[in-house]
């Protein structure tokens, strides 16, 4: 080894170990002269005294000891976590397999045969130190990749929660925005239904004449407008009512634990009175008013949408009579009830009678253009009013709890149907149905042997099967959901979040979800256009799947520029119009069976 090999490599701590003073001088006067610093023990019991008082960077140990062994001492050593990690080589007169067998079960890196040449001890002494300082900087990069680790984490937390607050915020005002507003709705209804004491009321404003002053002062002046519209509602709000801002110049209020209709509409008179003072903007005195529509809400209501939908009638109602006013929707209860009867009998009896039907809609690879996969949707042949759409049935089946049997027929049928498919060979073996789970479904105790049971009797690879779950079917009881979904998972079910983006609360619990695709609902997708900034939320839920790890499915394409905008953002999946309508699966068949591609 040459000088400046020396002076390049720090110099290391070696332990000799030898009850022979001639072998002790020999070695340590190589070892120094080869710029070791070096330490010497006639014994096992100096040895581990020498290395108490200060750890070597590696010991050559004879075997052959007096009193405690050279083994003894190894296996000292290495049973104490302190000094487990110094590597021992056995220098032994003993060259039988047997006794090296035991040092290195005695825990020995390395074992050398005396009488031994210098060169090879001091390569044996150069290697493991190296592999000492290696195992040295693997532990100290496991150190640093440990902490860069804990810093991604916190930025992706942190990412999350400015995710959360764009999503959720509305960012002129600060109010929750629409999406936000129909969560806290969805809770309320949710609420209702559990406790019946418990009443609530939404209310739908909108300011009159505010395109005029928008128009007339410039949108800059209109937005801090709305910015002190919303601190004067603030102001008349007490917890846990709720307001926000629906977009443009409209606002919706929740009012919870309501007394009376009258504890209402003295809430209304209030809004309205706070409007008789003026707004000063730019050193001008803005006078404007708001027009109001009520709803109380009621079990009836299936869905916060609705709420909100009869909530904006009432108000073009108020405006209708003469604006500054508010309006309490008005419906026929009595109508409405009679009609849930009769479609609830005539449910019973489709399901009796089999009169459900499925139809297809294609689901296209958007990197490709090829169908690859279709989505069961059912619909209701009644006898006498012919094809009944799911819109009109399928929220009493699910208030009634006939959507249980319903979805049960559903799979059934679309699981059977595929199977055919692939053994006849109008379909290939990857090819997938995909079929919606309700929330009243997804809370049986049984779902998953359901499943399994229409599996096997089908004879249907479960990789073929997509379950298509809501986010308010999931938040409903998120833990007992996430032991379904794993349960589900593990048999290699596919797994799809239905209507993505409607809602929020998912967004803190996806992780926890083993989900295969986010599906992109049509309300998102029907505003896209060939105007970049305008794709609202698509990108974000975009970025969201493949962060982690999932495919995307839009669904509702009516248009080629929603396609290519799709596209643009790599969206994975499609399904609408623009590819076709659903069918009945003898059209499916002759859709397939065309090639198309788009």
């Amino acid at each position: 080894m040459t000088t400046d090999q020396h002076q390049n490599r720090p110099q290391a701590d070696i332990l000799v170990v030898d009850d022979t003073p001639e072998n002790l001088r020999l070695l340590s006067t190589m070892l120094v002269r080869e710029g070791f610093y070096v330490r010497k023990a006639l014994n096992g019991a100096m040895a581990l005294t020498a290395v108490e008082a200060l750890q070597p960077d590696l010991i050559l140990l004879d075997i052959m000891m007096p009193e405690m062994d050279g083994f003894e001492v190894c296996e000292r050593l290495k049973a104490n976590p302190v000094t487990q990690e110094i590597p021992v080589i056995f220098l032994s007169a003993i060259d039988s397999t047997f006794d090296k067998v035991k040092a290195f079960q005695a825990g020995g890196t390395d074992y050398i045969t005396k009488p031994f040449q210098i060169e090879e001890v001091l390569a044996r002494i150069n290697h493991q130190l190296s592999l000492k300082i290696a195992n040295q900087e693997i532990r100290q990069l496991n150190v640093n990749l440990e902490e860069r680790v804990r810093e991604r984490t916190n930025q992706l937390e942190l990412a999350h929660t400015q995710l959360l607050e764009l999503i959720l915020r509305d960012q002129l005002t600060g109010l929750d925005n629409r999406i936000a507003f129909v969560d806290r709705l969805d809770l309320a209804l949710s609420q209702s239904k559990s406790d019946q004491s418990y009443q609530f009321a939404v209310l739908f404003l909108d300011c009159d004449r505010f395109k005029i002053i928008n128009d007339s002062l410039g949108h800059e002046c209109g937005d801090q407008l709305l910015i002190e519209i919303s601190r004067r509602l603030c102001q008349l709000l007490h917890s846990p009512d709720t307001i926000a801002r629906l977009g443009g110049d409209e606002f919706a209020i929740l009012l919870n634990q309501i007394q009376s209709t009258n504890h209402v509409t003295q809430f209304c008179e209030e809004i309205l009175k706070t409007f008789f003072e003026p707004f000063t903007l730019q050193n001008q005195r803005i006078f404007i008013n708001v027009s109001i529509g009520v709803v109380i809400g009621n079990t009836n209501y299936l869905k916060p949408e609705h709420l909100l939908r009869d909530a904006d009638t009432a108000m073009y109602h108020a405006k209708a009579a003469g604006k500054a006013q508010y309006r309490l929707f008005e419906s026929t209860m009595h109508e409405s009830a009679l009609r849930f009867l009769q479609i609830e009998t005539d449910l019973r009896k489709a399901i009796r009678e089999q009169e459900f039907i499925l139809h297809y809609q294609p689901i296209i690879c958007l990197n490709t253009g090829e169908i690859t996969g279709l989505e069961a949707l059912v619909r209701w042949h009644h006898p006498s009013r012919g094809i009944i759409s799911p819109i009109e049935f399928i929220p009493i089946a699910e208030e009634t709890g006939l959507i249980n049997q319903i979805g049960l027929l559903v799979l059934q049928q679309a699981c059977r149907q595929l199977s055919i498919w692939q053994k006849q060979n109008v379909v290939k073996e990857e090819f997938s149905v995909s079929v919606n789970l309700s929330a009243r479904q997804f809370s049986q105790s049984n779902l998953t042997d359901q499943i399994y049971q229409v599996l096997s009797d089908a004879q249907l690879n479960p990789r073929c099967l997509k379950l298509e779950i809501t986010e308010s079917a999931i938040m409903g009881n998120p833990r007992s959901a996430a032991d379904i979904l794993h349960n589900l998972r593990q048999r290699q079910i596919q797994l799809s979040m239905d209507d993505f983006g409607t809602g929020y609360s998912s967004l803190s619990y996806l992780h926890s979800f083993p989900m295969d695709s986010l599906k992109i609902d049509r309300s998102f997708v029907q505003g896209l256009n060939e105007i970049s900034n305008r794709r609202g939320l698509v990108p974000i839920i975009v970025a969201i799947a493949k962060t982690m790890s999932m495919s995307v499915i839009a669904e509702g394409i009516e248009t080629a520029q929603q396609l290519n905008q799709l596209r643009s953002l790599q969206c994975d999946f499609g399904q609408g119009y623009l590819f076709s309508k659903p069918l009945p699966a003898n059209d499916v068949i002759e859709l397939i069976g065309s090639h198309p591609r788009w």
